[in-house]
């Protein structure tokens, strides 16, 4: 959002709404590779909340040195892929009015970032199964500051407008990342003397790592798949409908990043209470969760019927955009009530490791999306996108609370 709101404000003419949509594109790239690696985050949460709860603190470092092993391998090969991953983006988004060359000019600054960013992914996710909320959420307020920051002064006190945004999320990635190791030690050192690098590649965990990351990481995919196609089916709509798009998505994003906060506090309990068998604790969390979620989402919906034209204005001065984006904020109104339960879901069996429920659900759900667009296109054009989106979200909300009913509240919790 900070990225989005620079480039929004950077001209008064139409060259701000290719700003956008360069930010927009370049963006989308990573949310595509990145998201692919959810599951540094979310399996490291899972598993980590599990020995936590087994009181196993040998087998918790063991899971983070894996899951930073893992997120360095990663990282370096991204970088080292980073013209072959540049070529496929061109090929598949439409060039207009110079939007792909600002898209790529952000890449290729901002994947230097990858080391940091992955690595932040693994140790996040070990912080939230260890119970420690707080360091992540002081790590996330410092990034956004020092993204802020610096993205302001090289965007607009440098004039360097789309590289200036990339180098201030870099330079944003790196200084959390020292700072998420500055505190690691700090909290942590007493558990150092666990460490056992061989025993952590240990081929078993890595397998059972694997299985449920794997399941993650399919989930993620159908995920990356209904978004990037979002920004893609947006590109090749009339001008303007990929700023306006992407404008309203940050509306979807600023709920789910709200509505995160909960799923984070769903995996590390859920996780808790699954490694210490305590089927009482984990049904009492997800009924908790899930009140605390609709309370949010109905404050949400209220400030989005009330505030969405002024949020949109804080992210864009461009008049022509903002009046067509009017036409489509009904269907932000309905984002929180259709998604809630699918975010809180996902944390609830993140925590639990029940991730082939959540991989199939969300097949059902990406399938519903891909068909109402393709059905609809035609005849409603945009609107079609926000049906599909909908439909994808309440298709979650459904299927996965559903398909792991007798798991949680049955005889047995897994």
């Amino acid at each position: 959002m900070v990225d989005t709101a620079i480039v929004g404000h950077l001209d008064s003419g139409g060259g701000t709404t290719d700003y956008i949509g360069g930010v927009a594109v370049g963006s989308m790239i990573f949310t595509f590779i990145y998201w692919n690696f959810g599951f540094l985050r979310m399996g490291t949460s899972g598993f980590t909340a599990q020995a936590f709860g087994a009181k196993d603190f040998k087998e918790a470092m063991n899971i983070l040195t894996r899951a930073c092993f893992i997120a360095l391998t990663a990282a370096i090969t991204l970088i080292a892929l980073q013209y072959p991953i540049s070529l496929i983006a061109e090929s598949v988004i439409e060039d207009k009015n110079s939007v792909i060359e600002l898209a790529m000019q952000y890449f290729f600054i901002r994947i230097w970032a990858a080391p940091a960013t992955l690595g932040m992914y693994s140790l996040k996710g070990w912080f939230i199964g260890m119970q420690d909320s707080k360091t992540p959420m002081f790590i996330a307020i410092l990034i956004n500051i020092l993204n802020i920051v610096f993205s302001l002064w090289l965007a607009i006190g440098l004039d360097m407008r789309v590289a200036g945004v990339a180098w201030g999320t870099v330079i944003a990635q790196y200084g959390g990342l020292i700072t998420t190791f500055i505190f690691l030690f700090a909290k942590y050192n007493r558990l150092f003397h666990l460490f056992n690098f061989r025993q952590s590649l240990n081929k078993s965990k890595m397998w059972q790592f694997f299985k449920v990351n794997g399941d993650i990481f399919l989930r993620t995919l159908c995920l990356i798949c209904v978004s990037t196609y979002f920004t893609i089916a947006s590109s090749k709509m009339p001008y303007p409908l990929l700023a306006v798009n992407t404008l309203l998505m940050q509306l979807f994003s600023l709920f789910s990043y709200f509505m995160d906060g909960f799923a984070y506090a769903a995996e590390s309990l859920c996780g808790r209470y699954v490694g210490a068998k305590d089927r009482k604790n984990l049904q009492k969390s997800v009924k908790l969760i899930l009140l605390w979620g609709l309370v949010l989402s109905i404050c949400v919906m209220g400030i989005y019927a009330l505030w969405s034209e002024q949020i949109l204005w804080l992210l864009t001065d461009q008049k022509h955009v903002i009046a067509v984006a009017k036409d489509y904020l009904v269907w932000t109104l309905l984002i929180p009530l259709c998604g809630f339960v699918a975010f809180l879901y996902d944390g609830i069996l993140i925590g639990m490791t029940q991730s082939a429920i959540m991989r199939n659900a969300i097949f059902i759900a990406t399938a519903l999306y891909f068909g109402l667009f393709f059905c609809f296109k035609g005849a409603i054009g945009s609107n079609a996108l926000w049906i599909g989106f909908l439909s994808y979200l309440l298709a979650r909300s459904f299927f996965m609370p559903l398909f792991s009913w007798k798991l949680i509240f049955g005889k047995q919790t897994g």
